[in-house]
């Protein structure tokens, strides 16, 4: 028996804890949370094997600290092995630089707050390389991994593609939850390598909260069903916090994502027991979404179990995982109590309430109500009516030149097998068709803009600022959020939830303030304002039963608003638009085609939708850039920035707007509303032209005029 090389026995070790580039990943994330870091990003290419760069906002790592960083069983965490029992953060063993320095090439450059510049140092195998060197950096630490597996062809070879080793680091940063667990934090991973694919694949906000969080990590299918569970047992001494989802959602594989005071790991037993209980509320074959933080006595619990240290062992092991279960199964039942349900009344599809839904007093908002559990099912108030008034020409439906309705969509089969309401299915061919040619018309490189960018911050009332890449655009959220809303009424054509008015509008009084708006472009010659009020009043309400069947404009028989479409959830419409959109509602739009109905219908709602710009321009005396000429009885147009953005006059003696309260909300809106949802938009190849989008510099150009200077 001979005593092995300390190299050798240090790659073994490296072997261990170091599998692949996602467990590198995991350990420097974990260094990164210990040091309090708010704000950190990833950057891979191939997947990490050839480059994989993680930089943070931490405290960082003196210069004093740097020649031993990287030696095994060097730590800041832990002095004595009594400090295990009361372990709070992630690592403690001081392997996991030590490590990645013995299978590739590292080098980290970090600044502490108190130091007047950053230090960078190269390492190799636990050995510090050269000596340690001033340079240029912010304050907290960046560490840099080349050729990971450089020296272990074998195990280099085994990894089938940079793209699996990718995804694989995705999986750390959403479905192994760090991203999710803390929320509020900023995570980013960044791919970096020069094809197609490169940009970004997982972004969280800073400040974002943990429901925000699942909904961008796991859809928004998962986001919106979700229910908190939060409990306290004092005889265990055990908090219970975390996001499960309803039995309104349900997915093929059960995603289970546990953390034990801050610590990720895995427990076999607590997720079949959950596993289990979910059977009865989901159809066969679904499972759940859990999310659960549980925080216990640190005396309780030891973490020094695995070299990953993904599993612990805690006490009273049995007792925690039925209070657990409880909580759960607490919450589940809570929630459905006011479940929705679908039934049939007249051959046609709408919905009911439990009781204890119907018992409870709306929420006034903005002089709007509504139930936010009806948010993604049709209005809770939907009436039954004819059948005819499917045709938004009130004739024989024989004349329509669409698919009618099948009979036998709306009966039992509109409910899943576990009694859950099924979306309901519109087939008519104008509305796939004007769905279609969306997907036609859409612009593949402004797509991919939205997509992939980042929020700067709001300039004006209908200008944003947003990165992409390296280049910096100027966006009309104007434009945009019209578009978003046009598109989300075909998307979501006759499965829209209702926004109730706290008192109904009478359509006569809308149209007679409507026709007294310079806007309405009315004149003597047009008749008298009472007349044509009445004659609103009496065309709407022979449409009533098709607006409110597809669109959710609910009009009374007396003739009065008492409901409107939600078309996005947190976006409050602007009640001051009511006026217009009633006169154009009635004016503008086609009633004698099928399709140009709908369309014209659709363009008219996200006009009112996005109203509130035109009232803010409009208390605005100066605006600190130039508009078009209003095109005639065209109230609603937003206008496009011209491109003479860099002419010193159109900038000087102008007011800002920029600490202004009558905006505020709106910024608000944009920022935390409508800019997320426009990451799946559509955009329309018209968008190119007409100043939607303007593009204000670009970091190659940049680096070109300074190197002239």
């Amino acid at each position: 028996i001979k005593r092995l090389d300390e190299t050798v026995v240090n790659r073994i070790a490296a072997g261990e804890v170091i599998q692949r580039p996602a467990n590198a990943v995991k350990e420097m994330i974990e260094n990164c949370l210990d040091a309090g870091s708010t704000c950190i990003t990833v950057s891979l290419k191939s997947g990490g094997l050839k480059l994989l760069q993680i930089s943070d906002n931490g405290h960082g790592i003196r210069k004093e600290d740097m020649e031993i960083v990287c030696e095994r069983f060097t730590t800041s965490k832990l002095k004595e092995f009594d400090d295990l029992k009361s372990i709070a953060t992630f690592g403690f063993r001081g392997e996991a630089l030590a490590s990645i320095s013995h299978v590739a090439h590292l080098t980290i450059t970090t600044r502490t707050k108190d130091s007047k510049c950053a230090y960078k140092a190269s390492y190799l195998d636990s050995k510090l390389k050269g000596a340690v060197r001033p340079t240029a950096g912010n304050i907290g630490t960046q560490i840099t991994v080349e050729d990971l597996f450089y020296n272990v062809p074998t195990r280099r070879k085994a990894f089938k593609s940079a793209s699996e080793e990718h995804q694989k680091i995705a999986d750390v940063m959403t479905r192994f939850v760090y991203a999710l667990h803390n929320s509020g934090k900023s995570f980013t991973l960044r791919k970096m390598d020069q094809d197609v694919s490169a940009g970004v694949s997982v972004r969280t906000q800073l400040g974002s909260t943990h429901v925000t969080n699942i909904g961008t990590l796991f859809g928004s299918n998962v986001g919106k069903e979700v229910i908190q569970v939060d409990h306290f047992d004092p005889q265990l001494h055990l908090k219970i916090n975390g996001y499960v989802t309803n039995a309104n959602c349900s997915i093929k594989r059960f995603l289970f994502l546990l953390f034990i005071n801050n610590r990720l790991v895995e427990c076999t037993v607590l997720k079949k027991a959950l596993d289990s209980l979910y059977q009865t509320y989901l159809p066969k074959g679904g499972h759940p979404f859990v999310y659960l933080s549980l925080e216990m006595p640190a005396n309780n619990l030891d973490v020094n179990v695995h070299p990953t240290k993904h599993e612990v062992h805690f006490l009273h092991e049995g007792t925690v995982v039925e209070s657990v279960e409880k909580q759960v199964e607490a919450a589940l039942l809570s929630c459905d109590s006011s479940r929705t349900f679908y039934m049939q009344v007249g051959g046609l599809l709408v919905t009911s309430l439990s009781h204890d839904s119907m018992s409870q007093d709306p929420k006034s908002h903005d002089s709007m109500s509504h139930d936010p559990k009806s948010h993604d099912s049709m209005s809770h108030d939907r009436k039954s009516h004819d059948p005819k008034s499917h045709d938004p020409m009130s004739h024989d439906p024989k004349s329509h030149d669409s698919k009618s309705h099948d009979p036998k969509s709306h009966d039992s089969k509109s409910l899943t097998a576990a009694g859950l309401p099924r979306r309901r299915q519109i087939q008519l061919t104008s509305v796939l068709q004007l769905s279609e040619e969306v997907k036609e018309k859409s612009h593949k490189e402004l797509c991919k803009v939205l997509h992939d960018h980042t929020f700067v911050g709001c300039v004006e009332p209908e200008l944003a600022l947003i990165q992409h890449e390296t280049k910096l655009h100027l966006v009309n959220t104007g434009n945009l959020s019209e578009e978003l809303f046009y598109q989300t009424l075909l998307k979501d054509f006759g499965n829209f939830a209702i926004y109730r008015l706290s008192e109904s509008a009478p359509i006569y009084e809308l149209a007679m303030l409507g026709l007294n708006l310079e806007e309405s472009g009315w004149t003597p010659a047009d008749g008298s304002k009472e007349n044509l009020a009445n004659y609103i009043v009496n065309f709407l309400g022979g449409k009533a039963e098709m607006l409110n069947d597809y669109f959710c404009i609910d009009i009374t028989k007396e003739g009065h608003i008492s409901g409107i479409p939600m078309l996005l959830k947190g976006y409050s419409p602007p009640l001051e638009g009511l006026p217009l959109f009633v006169m154009r509602l009635a004016t503008e739009v086609d009633w004698e085609e099928e399709k140009a109905c709908f369309n014209s219908v659709c363009r008219e709602i996200a006009r009112f939708f996005v109203s509130l710009i035109v009232c803010l321009l409009k208390n605005r005396a100066s605006q600190s850039y130039k508009i078009k000429t209003k095109p005639k009885n065209f109230p609603f147009r937003f206008y496009s920035l011209k491109n003479n953005l860099t002419n010193a006059e159109t900038f000087s003696d102008v007011k800002s707007v920029a600490n202004d309260n009558e905006w505020l909300p709106w910024k608000r809106m944009v920022e935390h509303t409508v800019m997320k949802s426009l990451r799946d938009l559509k955009v329309p190849t018209s968008m190119v032209d007409n100043g939607t989008f303007l593009q204000l510099a670009n970091l190659p150009d940049l680096y070109k005029v300074f190197e002239r200077c």
